[in-house]
């Protein structure tokens, strides 16, 4: 399927580099992931990795925060930088021939960003608006809600941030901060398209070759039990968020475990979509997926609906979780790998996607995944061992999390 050659390189500070050269594609896009997502955030200031990210590029070496913008529009790179749970990830896209040139600005935003005063307030207001979106889409905040409680302490903390921690967090705090966690052991950088290895290399070692540290901050984890609460809204509407165990990424049965929510989640002729929402029309929107850290994985499951309903759509959803032990068919299987080979192919012709996939697959196995080893995996399911998985790990241990006028049972 696939002929693009793979290589990696490690830097003498520890920067991991993975270059996949795509010889038919005119683009290059990266990826950099570093160890400074929001689990590292100081205690009482969730939200600290966000608001860095965003401030990184509001100036960085010799440019202002607009000519940082001009000079990226100029060159035509589309760049952004976000924070997740564990990294602080920045990507840009851009024909092949500038990558040298986006390289040498991100070298800036990350090394040498300005982290102005008079750029916070600006920064801090955005990481507020985001939380007040959450805050007025019950759907998106139940999510939010039920990682919070199912997830250990601090890897349940929301990668956007808390509303209550905004005050305590100071452009003195994020600069501290930025000076713990923005070092380059550990951290992995994915480049995908129209280069090599060989000759991003020399531009590599001159951009991030004066980068030097780690990241020490140990992690606690904390402990975890299943929840079952709700959060009084006064609505016509409920929503409902469940959660419960399955595997991480870097488990052999994690593409088993894939397929399993996809019968139970992917398209219009899954089971969920056919008996909770065709069926017997309990809801308006009905999805499962499966969300995976380094060493654990859950299935999140969510269901809009109105209230009178909500008790009836929490009982059905709950019943199909559990009745995907009772059989799985040949025709729903088949359909899953349908959808996958078409995202496999739409991922082979995208440079950014594959430069995001070689970070992620580094930072979770240590390895590079060829598509063509994702394409083998999913072919070789069968209903059995799909349904082997699931009766390894069935759907119980829920953790519940409603926002609505009434708590269900």
């Amino acid at each position: 399927m696939s002929h693009h050659v793979v290589k990696h390189a490690t830097l003498p500070n520890g920067l991991t580099v993975l270059v996949e050269t795509m010889p038919t594609v005119q683009s290059a896009a990266f990826a950099l992931l570093v160890n400074a997502g929001s689990v590292y955030d100081p205690p009482r200031q969730n939200g600290t990795a966000t608001a860095l990210a965003d401030w990184t590029a509001r100036g960085a070496g010799d440019r202002s925060s607009r000519d940082l913008l001009a000079h990226l529009d100029r060159m035509g790179i589309q760049g952004n930088e976000s924070a997740s749970t564990q990294h602080m990830v920045f990507r840009g896209a851009c024909l092949a021939a500038n990558l040298p040139a986006a390289l040498q600005v991100y070298g800036d935003i990350i090394l040498r960003p300005h982290l102005q005063d008079e750029e916070f307030e600006a920064v801090l207001s955005g990481v507020e608006h985001g939380l007040l979106a959450i805050e007025d889409e019950p759907r998106q905040k139940v999510m939010v809600e039920l990682l919070r409680r199912c997830l250990p302490y601090p890897w349940g903390l929301p990668s956007e941030g808390t509303l209550a921690d905004l005050e305590n967090i100071t452009p003195d705090s994020v600069r501290q901060h930025f000076r713990k966690v923005i070092r380059p052991a550990g951290a992995i950088l994915g480049i995908a398209g129209n280069v090599t290895l060989e000759s991003v290399l020399p531009v590599l070692t001159e951009v991030f070759g004066a980068w030097t540290g780690s990241n020490d901050i140990p992690i606690p984890l904390g402990a975890t039990t299943p929840v079952h609460e709700h959060l009084t809204h006064e609505s016509t509407q409920t929503h409902i968020g469940v959660a419960y165990p399955a595997v991480a990424y870097s488990d052999p049965e994690y593409y088993a475990a894939w397929a399993a929510v996809n019968v139970l989640s992917g398209g219009v002729s899954s089971r969920l979509f056919t008996e909770v929402r065709e069926k017997r029309v309990l809801c308006y929107s009905v999805y499962a997926t499966l969300n995976t850290l380094k060493d654990r994985g859950q299935v999140l499951c969510y269901a809009g609906t109105t209230s009178e309903r909500a008790q009836e759509t929490l009982d059905v959803l709950r019943a199909e979780l559990v009745r995907l032990g009772a059989g799985i068919g040949d025709d729903e299987l088949d359909r899953c790998k349908a959808r996958a080979k078409s995202s496999l192919i739409m991922a082979q012709e995208s440079s950014g996607s594959r430069a995001a996939s070689l970070a992620r697959n580094w930072y979770h196995l240590g390895r590079v995944v060829t598509l063509d080893e994702v394409r083998t995996k999913i072919e070789e399911l069968t209903p059995a061992t799909v349904l082997d998985y699931v009766h390894a790990h069935p759907a119980k241990d829920f953790s519940i999390l409603t926002i609505g006028p009434e708590p269900l049972q």
